[in-house]
């Protein structure tokens, strides 16, 4: 098996254990994620509305 791989499964084997044995701490790294994304578009909307 090549590194790559092994990172992959580990990652997956890990994200696995993290959301079945810590469920409410997953949900909220998950949406920090996504309020961060979020917030991130709308900055780069907003500067391209800047532009225009």
């Amino acid at each position: 098996m090549n590194a790559k791989k092994i990172g992959i499964i580990v990652g997956v084997a890990f994200a696995l254990f993290f959301v079945i044995s810590q469920p409410q701490n997953s949900a909220d790294l998950v949406l920090n994620i996504l309020t961060i994304l979020g917030d991130a578009a709308a900055s780069v909307v907003a500067f391209i509305q800047a532009l225009f």
